[in-house]
């Protein structure tokens, strides 16, 4: 019974999060409509350069304007259907929904496939989430329960947590790891959950976010990369990094799901446990920041040379969770803080210094995919274009007065 109610209670929450109200948010003069234009016609340019359908955009290395592309099962797939979804939802135009369809048909059999890692909600929520949520197509949703099923079975109820990567059990030696990007993968569980999968989906989501948060931050609330921990009685071995500058420095783009995933956890489950949570690694991420607001692909490497890579996914991430966040802090001050915040993000971001413009037909420059191995560091890539798109429509959302987001 507490399982049920609890889920109720979640479902209650998340239905409040999709109704409009009359009082318009005081926004200011950022242009968004001007950057969603931006966005469209940008998409636009990469569509029609496309020599098929199964060519996933990723990436665009510094200096270069051709799209390198990714395939079906890899963890940035579903970023580029999500972008198409969110062009659909914004214009209603029907090139846009075909489109989608079209990409997020190739990534749905992936979802009746055994799950190799905790990656299958950045797949399945981007692309075949938002095509439900924008369509009502039955077979999305059914993949999505698939998916969510697959995703739970990774779940280690000693430790409480998902396990991220298989693979590095014995590559690392790490008994059970769990990134904390896997935060983000949670929301798959919660859909299912109130979706008509099992409701001990939900409970894993809980679980594995109170474990995450007892365990992967460090006093000041940043967080490690990666938790290792026991299998056989569960406990916490160690916290390392994996992409970041050393185990104990702070990961822009890691900090940055961490921000979203706990103010979607709070979503969720109207928890304040996770509202307060998601303040703490929300406010030192924002006081470490620069001048421009997009921080250093590290935030220790800032300390090394100023010529450090930024890294403009961590700051889109982190715009739009920021937004959402600040719909949930009853204290007016405190969301103005947060929504203000995210939008001098967007202001910088929005720039000719981070605008790719006709350098290529991505949306941003400046992220960095993966610095510890030289990979696309300081390039354009498609989750930094993803949250970019998704924090200017939630932008949008706020300045008609309605909630940042739509029921899932």
């Amino acid at each position: 019974m507490k399982t049920f109610v609890s889920v109720f209670v979640g479902m209650l929450f998340a239905a409040s999060c999709i109704s409009c109200h009359s009082s318009k948010e005081n926004i200011g003069d950022f242009p968004v409509e001007k950057e969603i234009d931006y966005c469209r016609a940008q998409a636009t340019l990469t569509l029609f350069s496309l020599p098929s359908t199964d060519k996933i955009p990723n990436s665009v290395d510094r200096g270069s304007s051709s799209w390198h592309y990714t395939q079906v099962g890899s963890w940035t797939c579903g970023f580029w259907p999500g972008i198409l979804w969110y062009l659909y939802e914004d214009t209603r135009d029907s090139l846009w929904e075909k489109s989608a369809r079209k990409v997020s048909d190739l990534i749905l059999p992936l979802a009746y496939e055994k799950a190799h890692s905790h990656d299958s909600g950045f797949i399945m929520m981007t692309s075949l989430g938002n095509g439900y949520r924008l369509t009502g197509d039955l077979s999305y949703k059914a993949a999505l329960l698939s998916a969510a099923d697959s995703l739970a079975k990774l779940y280690n109820p000693k430790v409480g947590t998902i396990l991220s990567w298989p693979g590095m059990v014995q590559e690392k030696n790490w008994p059970h790891n769990t990134i904390v990007d896997n935060m983000m993968n949670l929301e798959l569980l919660f859909w299912a959950a109130r979706n008509g999968g099992d409701k001990r989906l939900y409970d894993i989501a809980v679980r594995h976010a109170e474990t995450t948060m007892r365990y992967q931050f460090r006093p000041d609330y940043s967080c490690y990369h990666v938790a290792v921990y026991d299998t056989i009685d569960g406990h916490f071995i160690k916290g390392v990094t994996h992409q970041g500058l050393s185990d104990d420095s702070m990961w822009a783009r890691g900090q940055a799901w961490a921000i979203y995933g706990y103010t979607m956890v709070y979503r969720e489950t109207g928890d304040p446990r996770f509202l307060d949570f998601a303040r703490k690694v929300s406010n030192v991420y924002l006081k470490c920041l620069p001048a421009d607001m997009i921080p250093y692909w590290d935030f220790a490497a800032q300390e090394f040379s100023s010529v450090e890579p930024r890294d403009a996914s961590a700051a889109a991430i982190t715009a739009s969770a920021l937004l959402e966040l600040s719909t949930y802090v009853a204290d007016a001050d405190s969301a103005a803080f947060y929504r203000n915040q995210a939008v001098a993000m967007l202001e910088n971001l929005s720039s000719p210094d981070y605008q790719a413009g006709a350098q290529n037909s991505a949306f941003l420059l400046h992220s960095v995919g993966h610095m510890n191995k030289n990979v696309e560091v300081d390039a354009s890539i498609s989750y930094a274009d993803y949250y970019y798109l998704e924090a200017l429509i939630r932008l949008k959302r706020l300045e008609k007065g309605c909630s940042v987001v739509t029921g899932l």
